[in-house]
């Protein structure tokens, strides 16, 4: 496996626990994502919380380590995560509900902003922490589905499909939880490398990650969550296959313009290859955004400009303005070094069609803050490697299963937008499948592996796309035939 090519080099000696060291951490295996996160918190819980009682009494706060420490347990934190993004929080507060010492490190204050629609799906919500209150701003219950603004459907649900936050609170309140689970917060501090050997290692134990004033923080595992340009995913030798650019505007609206779009979100597949636009209504605030190739950076500018004119959009001020590259993994993108694990949009885990990424961050968060604890309890390099690894078999399948369907998905509507237009607004078994995908009762990667009709359509959309777009590799730059697709809803319906 890649992860294990990853890995430091090199046979390392087997140490004997110190006094006072946890016991490693027993083995789980498990077929799916779920069942391996299931494994580590049942491998540990108990364990571990009784482990930490002494070490860390809840009542009081815990001492920062300091740079100078030689290994001791009251000198080392348990686990540190990089990042306090949705994936970093979700990875803090699952170390710190297992009894675990964590630090919280992020160069931001808190609350601040991020590029990113804040649409908030069924396996989003179901990542939450327990108790978690979801701050929406509306709930959708329509979407209208657009072709560069023509070919224009609405399709509607009674039952709500997903909500939309804003992301400085949303995120700010993932924060809190891991705080009050017992985690430590730390924000202004900017990582700028991490080691795992060298004179700011005391033992093979320990990772010391280096702050941009000279501090050295020392840990038993580390979690990078600090985002697709990841200091930590560098570290870790993360390999990125897909880059995208998203460019967005937050746009104030009156009130008439906002109760025109209460409730209902609009979609519009773009003009280059594989882009989008969307408009997410957040009460008086309209959420704007378009997300194509990178590379493209001029064409996406003015994707995004004729879209908001075309909407009528174009004569209020937006009040913030921004753009963020998205990044994908390949599939053998290693997942760990060492004791140091990646998640989220450091791993480059996120839906390649959608570039969905709060629910991938959610989910991927939380199992690295399980394993991480087992990782931090390893008492060598053997047993921290075999935890890493657990930990990219359970992303792998599960998360990694949606990211391939995902893929195909992605070369379909590169080439054939048309007729994924017209499948989604005029077969009602597509159109439910979005629906419960959004809502959590299912998901792409299990909807093909168990339902043979939306695997026999997913094989027919691929052999479409082989015949009718010619020969040559999936990806973005094919000649696509959109006007005849999305004019005749019924052909694409019979061609499933």
């Amino acid at each position: 496996m890649s992860s294990e090519n990853a890995e430091n080099a090199g046979p390392e000696p087997i140490e004997p626990l110190a006094p006072g060291d946890p016991a490693p951490a027993v083995e789980s295996s498990g077929p799916s994502a779920d069942a391996s996160a299931g494994a580590a918190t049942d491998a540990s819980g108990d364990a571990v919380a009784d482990a930490a009682a002494d070490a860390a009494p809840e009542a009081e706060p815990v001492e920062e380590p300091s740079s100078g420490a030689d290994g001791d347990r009251s000198d080392v934190w348990d686990v540190v995560v990089v990042g306090a993004g949705p994936a970093g929080a979700s990875a803090a507060y699952a170390a710190a509900v297992a009894g675990r010492r964590v630090l919280l490190l992020e160069k931001a204050e808190l609350p601040r902003y991020k590029t990113c629609g804040g649409g908030i799906i069924g396996p989003s919500r179901d990542s939450l922490p327990p108790g978690f209150e979801l701050p929406f701003l509306d709930r959708v219950h329509a979407v209208t589905f657009s072709l560069e603004g023509r070919f224009a459907r609405t399709r509607r649900s009674r039952r709500m499909l997903f909500g939309l936050v804003n992301r400085p609170e949303f995120d700010a309140q993932l924060v809190e939880h891991a705080q009050k689970a017992g985690a430590q917060l730390r924000t202004g501090a900017t990582v700028t490398r991490v080691e795992q050997h060298g004179p700011s290692v005391p033992d093979r134990r320990t990772v010391a990650v280096v702050l941009a004033d000279g501090e050295t923080v020392l840990a038993r595992a580390v979690v990078g969550a600090d985002g697709s340009a990841s200091r930590i995913g560098a570290h870790v030798g993360v390999k990125l296959g897909q880059v995208d650019l998203g460019l967005e505007a937050e746009i104030p609206v009156p009130p008439s313009v906002a109760e025109d779009w209460k409730g209902r979100i609009l979609i519009d597949w773009g003009p280059m290859p594989g882009s989008y636009g969307w408009v997410f209504p957040k009460g008086d605030t309209l959420t704007v955004g378009v997300i194509s190739a990178r590379g493209e950076g001029a064409a996406t500018k003015r994707y995004l400009e004729d879209f908001v004119a075309r909407l009528g959009l174009a004569g209020f001020e937006p009040a913030l303005s921004s753009g963020h590259l998205t990044r994908c993994r390949t599939d053998d993108s290693p997942l760990s070094r060492g004791r140091v694990l990646v998640c989220g949009d450091a791993a480059g885990l996120l839906e390649p069609w959608t570039r969905e990424g709060i629910s991938y961050a959610l989910r991927s968060g939380r199992l690295a803050g399980e394993w991480a604890v087992r990782v931090a309890e390893a008492a060598d390099a053997v047993d921290a490697r075999r935890q890493a690894l657990n930990y990219a078999f359970a992303i792998k399948a599960g998360l990694g299963v949606e990211m391939a369907v995902g893929r195909r998905m992605l070369a379909v509507f590169e080439r054939r937008p048309g007729l994924l237009h017209a499948v989604i607004t005029g077969v009602r078994p597509a159109w439910k499948a979005f629906a419960d995908i959004t809502r959590g009762s299912a998901t792409l990667g299990g909807m093909v592996r168990s339902n043979g009709l939306a695997r026999r359509a997913l094989d027919v959309l691929d052999k479409r796309m082989d015949t009718d777009s010619g020969v040559g590799p999936a990806g973005r730059g094919v000649t696509r035939k959109d006007e005849e697709d999305a004019a005749a809803p019924e052909e694409a319906a019979g061609a499933l």
